[in-house]
């Protein structure tokens, strides 16, 4: 495949409606640029050979025979769009305030087009769409919940990573709560939130939605004029992982009297009412709730009668725990459903799709995804940080570049556990091949530091590696940065690292500042 250099992939506005983008070719992406918004597709993914011994084939190139579009997005898209020239026809005096607000052109702290196209989408879909003569996209959305998950009414806004998320759930609880308060005989809007995570660091970032923070982005992102934040104080907000959903034990009682005593249905282990009661105390005697899903490709039922796919060893045990983590988590939500009432669920993913073992083909879109803002839309509009990948792997297995599988050829080398189980210290000894790998990375970047060191120019390149579990990370950051060694007199001295931009060792002793960082999560 020809390689295509993108010095500058910015053609758009973060603010405005993209109207540029590059052109897909048949081998690939081009520098070739259109004048035109790119439509939302979805790069098919390639399967993988049944026989044994038969050679891969490059699964992962943007090729242009490989693109299928997502029309039912485009055609709601197509819509709002009309309709956003049409000057937000068939709203209310509250929505048309927040649209109104939210794009001002004298705005401080501009939101991003697709923060704003995100509700807009919303809005026309739960305000304006079935009166107008589009009834068929609350139908289509419908029809993919049926399918999927028949007892929620779930709608998805797929959005790449920094490209501000959280500050459309922000958005969304405004439009709801404010409607709400309006009018409270609306039955379209909800002033009661649950917010629901995938884990305990994606908790706590998100108390940024509760309107009493000192950090809350009504405030801070401008979502809202100081009088309205007073207003929104009156909301229900709750935010949990989860993980809440899962059964408790209710009493401290030894497993084997358990064991003996429990009945039939449990009597040692919360019903789901009780778990709701636990999980929602908080909202007192509201119902209909909205809930709204941070990335939510964890959160899915199995496809009724799917085909078990035959996996073995750490693949099935990482679909079986992922199945029942997404189990948990609709389980869950179907639950709160049955006792309080949930009027909508929304989701906000990067990637809402479904995961391997789901009963559903390997990345396939959740139909009710109503909004796409993909990361390379983010990038051409220069929303997101520009990744720069390494284009010199002259390293030849057979046909293929040796590190295009590298994890292949080098986890059954690698701990297995993290530090909390068993962890490593000494010499940091990486396979050949990662350490290869890893040289072959530093002197791409090395080329891209050096000519950002002589032209003194912005924020330096950052090189990131991404590792399995936390003994891993600790090895490769031990290579990279340098480890202190143990003498015989109890001493230690600190041995340099392998990678010398990189290395946290001077003179002997560890840097002040260190050139490199470990960041477990």
């Amino acid at each position: 495949m020809k390689q295509v250099t993108i010095e500058n992939p910015i053609l758009n506005s973060p603010y405005k409606e993209p109207n540029w983008h590059f052109k897909f070719a048949e081998e690939g992406i081009t520098n070739e640029i259109i004048e035109a918004r790119r439509i939302s597709s979805y790069f098919m993914p390639i399967a993988k050979p049944k026989k044994k011994g038969k050679q891969l084939s490059l699964d992962t190139e943007w090729t242009e025979d490989r693109i299928e579009e997502n029309k039912f997005i485009n055609q709601v898209r197509d819509r709002v769009a009309l309709w956003r020239k049409k000057d937000y026809y068939g709203i209310t005096k509250t929505s048309r305030f927040l649209l109104d607000y939210w794009n001002n052109p004298e705005r401080e702290k501009k939101l991003f087009f697709c923060q704003i196209e995100a509700l807009e989408t919303i809005i026309y879909i739960t305000e304006v769409a079935n009166k107008h003569g589009d009834s068929w996209i609350e139908n289509a959305i419908r029809q993919g919940n049926q399918d999927a998950n028949p007892l929620l009414f779930r709608s998805a806004f797929k959005m790449a990573t920094g490209s501000g998320k959280t500050v459309v759930m922000a958005m969304l609880i405004a439009w709801h709560a404010l409607n709400k308060f309006a009018n409270s005989q609306d039955a379209r809007f909800s002033d009661t939130f649950l917010l629901v995570t995938p884990g305990i660091t994606i908790r706590d970032r998100l108390r940024v939605l509760l309107p009493n923070d000192p950090g809350n982005y009504y405030s801070q992102r401008d979502v809202l004029p100081p009088d309205l934040l007073a207003e929104l104080n009156k909301v229900k907000i709750i935010i949990t992982n989860f993980h809440a959903f899962k059964l408790r034990e209710k009493s401290d009682a030894a497993r084997l009297t358990k064991n003996i005593l429990s009945s039939q249905n449990g009597a040692f282990t919360e019903t789901p009412d009780e778990m709701v009661r636990r999980v929602c105390r908080e909202l007192g005697t509201k119902k209909n709730i909205i809930v709204i899903n941070d990335e939510t490709h964890h959160c899915y039922r199995r496809r009724a009668g799917s085909e078990e796919e035959k996996v073995t060893g750490e693949e099935r045990k990482e679909i079986e725990k992922r199945d029942e983590e997404a189990r948990i988590w609709i389980s869950g939500l179907e639950a709160v459903k049955e006792k309080i009432g949930i009027k909508s669920v929304y989701d906000l993913s990067a990637t809402p799709f479904f995961l391997r073992g789901s009963g559903y083909p390997e990345g396939t879109l959740f139909p009710w995804v109503v909004s796409d803002f993909s990361l390379i839309d983010a990038i051409e509009s220069g929303i997101v940080k520009v990744p720069r990948v390494p284009v010199a792997d002259d390293q030849m297995t057979g046909n293929y570049p040796t590190y295009r599988d590298l994890w292949l050829r080098i986890r059954e080398d690698l701990p297995k556990k993290g530090r909390k189980t068993d962890a490593v210290s000494g010499e940091p000894k990486l396979p050949v091949e990662l350490q290869a790998a890893l040289h072959s990375l530093y002197g791409n970047y090395e080329k891209s530091y050096k000519l950002w060191e002589k032209n003194s120019n912005g924020t330096p390149p950052v090189f990131i590696v991404v590792c399995n579990n936390t003994n891993v990370s600790k090895l490769v950051f031990d290579y990279v940065s340098g480890w202190e060694k143990a003498l015989p007199d109890e001493s230690t001295v600190v041995v340099p690292g392998q990678l010398p931009i990189f290395n946290n060792e001077r003179d002997g002793r560890w840097n002040e500042r260190p050139n490199t960082i470990l960041i477990d999560s």
